[in-house]
């Protein structure tokens, strides 16, 4: 397995890291064995990065993360580097009701989350989204403060804009950028993409199938369950869809011709994008974690990457990444 430094202030990772959100919600039912399995074919292909956040599925992502662990060979369990998002806040319904950022949370969701998982700390911490009402560097502050005493190895960002990213780095050093990036959702190469690169940010890109609308395994027929965050996403819907899966399918022909599927050539473009990206794949099954890791194996010659960017050109996806309410809480 080949790794990839995240940031200059950042640990030694896996080339591709394992997300592991739809092994506990937002996707539709997920078998536990099987997710538990999956975590250990990781960790034995030699993944090293595990990405979750304390709200997927009220914790059970961590304490499913702490199981596949402990339950792991040593010399695995002690390689895997655990990355958890904070700061969303639920209710017993499964709503969604803003974040919280102010110090006092950061540490109170850090204690919780220690323990779910079974660790003594956490590799990167970072808030899942910028709390409007308290600044990023109070919040990154607190990580800070968590480094100092040991809880936390290292201090990252999800989801923020260029100014963010400036400030939060004044405040302490930023170890790596969460955000979407993919074929279809390409809007950090503006601004974001150069000003984490000035400052020696990683960059953690997850959704790189499009949350499987560019995995090749998409079908317009497909029903999804009213809990599959998939079933409001704008990209699809109805005509927005049908779009984009055509866009699938000219991507298909060129990774017919390479001998790699979709997904494939979907993850290798993302890698080849620069060595400061890490991939985040979200596979729950060993079968599809297995496909994902023949993404390492495929080159991508200049001729394919032109032919890639002539069939999916920027913005040529049809629809938002989120609805508009959750839009509403991203920079750009």
């Amino acid at each position: 397995m080949r790794t990839r430094t995240l940031g200059t202030t950042g640990p030694r990772v896996s080339a591709l890291g394992l997300g592991c959100m739809g092994m506990s919600a937002l996707y539709g039912e997920a078998d536990r064995a099987e997710s538990v399995a999956t975590i250990h074919a990781a960790l034995e292909a030699g993944v090293t990065l595990l990405d979750t956040g304390d709200f997927y599925g009220m914790g059970h992502n961590e304490i499913l993360i702490g199981e596949a662990l402990r339950a792991a060979p040593a010399a695995r369990r002690e390689q895997a580097l655990v990355s958890v998002k904070f700061g969303a806040l639920r209710d017993p319904d499964g709503g969604w009701s803003g974040y919280d950022g102010r110090p006092a949370a950061v540490k109170n969701f850090a204690a919780y989350s220690l323990q779910r998982l079974g660790v003594d700390h956490i590799d990167v911490y970072r808030i899942a989204r910028l709390d409007p009402d308290v600044p990023v560097e109070e919040t990154v502050g607190a990580i800070a403060e968590l480094v100092e005493k040991g809880y936390v190895r290292h201090i990252g960002l999800s989801e923020v804009g260029a100014d963010t990213i400036r400030r939060a780095a004044a405040t302490a050093p930023i170890s790596d950028l969460q955000i979407e990036y993919s074929l279809i959702s390409r809007g950090i190469e503006d601004e974001i993409l150069p000003t984490t690169r000035e400052l020696g940010i990683g960059i953690t890109a997850y959704g790189v199938l499009s949350r499987g609308l560019i995995s090749g395994h998409f079908t317009a027929d497909r029903q999804l369950g009213a809990g599959d965050f998939r079933a409001m996403s704008p990209r699809f819907q109805g005509d927005n869809l049908r779009h984009n899966l055509n866009l699938v399918e000219a991507l298909r022909k060129i990774a017919e011709q390479k001998g790699v599927s979709v997904a494939q050539i979907a993850i290798a473009w993302v890698l080849a994008r620069g060595e400061d990206i890490v991939p985040l794949v979200g596979a729950r099954r060993r079968d599809r974690l297995s496909e994902a890791l023949g993404a390492l194996d495929v080159t991508l010659e200049a001729a394919d990457l032109t032919a890639i960017e002539e069939a999916v050109p920027p913005g040529a996806a049809a629809g938002d990444r989120y609805p508009a309410a959750q839009m509403a809480h991203l920079e750009s």
